[in-house]
């Protein structure tokens, strides 16, 4: 078995991202010529998607597509170019909107990787659109990688902040488990956290955890990262040990409980609707999936 995640719901897309066509404006237009191109319309994190026989994503020519922001998403082992347009969606029969937490786990490795894509740069677009440095509206560029002020020529890049999420397990091979304050009563989750600028993942990993839970950590290991646009984070999945005798200290403030839970004890949490099993679609269910040797009882679809 491969020590990372073999597969992670939205890091699966399988375009050349072609970053050296974003700034080529001549191979773009030529590109948006051609009606063998597809194009992706989204609207606030949403995209149409057929589910008859399964879950695909509607995609029009460039003819078909409506007006609006346009970014270029990266071409196929066919060299066939893929955009996205951010506009109202279109009524389609056979078709519905679908954000990303109900299809993002559903969709083939093409089309989860397009909607991921398109939906980050969509919501980076919405909250980033003025100079940071004298507030005048900026323009997008690089086909739609870029933001550029006209006034004083800043550019801005699109952003993305990394949060580590971590299963914290005891030589027992217990893993710990816990509830935010906001949550419902059946919820619980792995530990998590955004990481702190001059931190490395690892000091992120200790630092969250000890804050959230009094507990110091060893042998941190790293298992697998995803984009996580919602809005606009990268998780990164590891491994850490504790020493589960120690007393937990929840932070009041971010976990309103946490305990320790065998696979057995996890096990009949589920069946007893104590607790309801996560979704395929986040990693931290892929790490508890990892460390439980298999699909959890009673995992929904997505």
């Amino acid at each position: 078995m491969s020590d990372t995640l073999e597969w992670l719901a939205l890091a699966r897309g399988t375009l050349d991202r072609a970053a050296l066509k974003r700034r080529d404006e001549a191979w773009l237009e030529a590109a948006w010529a051609d009606e063998s191109t597809r194009v992706l319309v989204v609207e606030s994190g949403q995209a149409l998607v057929r589910f008859d026989p399964g879950p695909k994503l509607f995609l029009v020519s460039p003819q078909e597509a409506p007006e609006g922001d346009r970014y270029f998403l990266g071409i196929d082992d066919k060299d066939i170019a893929y955009f996205a347009v951010t506009a109202p969606l279109p009524a389609v029969e056979d078709a519905q909107p679908a954000g990303l937490r109900r299809v993002g786990a559903l969709l083939e490795d093409l089309d989860s990787g397009l909607l991921t894509h398109a939906v980050a740069l969509e919501h980076w677009h919405a909250t980033n659109g003025f100079c940071p440095r004298c507030g005048t509206a900026s323009t997008i560029a690089s086909a739609g990688h870029v933001r550029v002020c006209p006034n004083d020529g800043t550019e801005q890049f699109p952003r993305v902040d990394p949060a580590v999420i971590m299963l914290v397990q005891d030589d027992d091979g217990r893993i710990l488990l816990a509830r935010g304050p906001q949550w419902p009563e059946d919820r619980r989750s792995i530990l998590a956290g955004f990481v702190e600028p001059g931190e490395s993942l690892e000091q992120a990993v200790a630092r969250e955890v000890y804050e959230e839970v009094g507990l110091a950590v060893r042998d941190v290991r790293y298992l697998g990262s995803q984009p996580w646009p919602l809005p606009q984070s990268l998780m990164i999945g590891f491994f850490a040990r504790a020493d589960g005798s120690l007393e937990l200290r929840p932070d009041p403030e971010e976990i309103l409980d946490a305990a320790w839970y065998t696979r057995d004890q996890l096990t009949e949490a589920i069946e007893a609707g104590q607790i309801v099993a996560p979704g395929p679609l986040s990693i931290a269910a892929q790490l508890i999936m990892r460390w439980y040797g298999g699909e959890l009882p009673n995992m929904p679809p997505f």
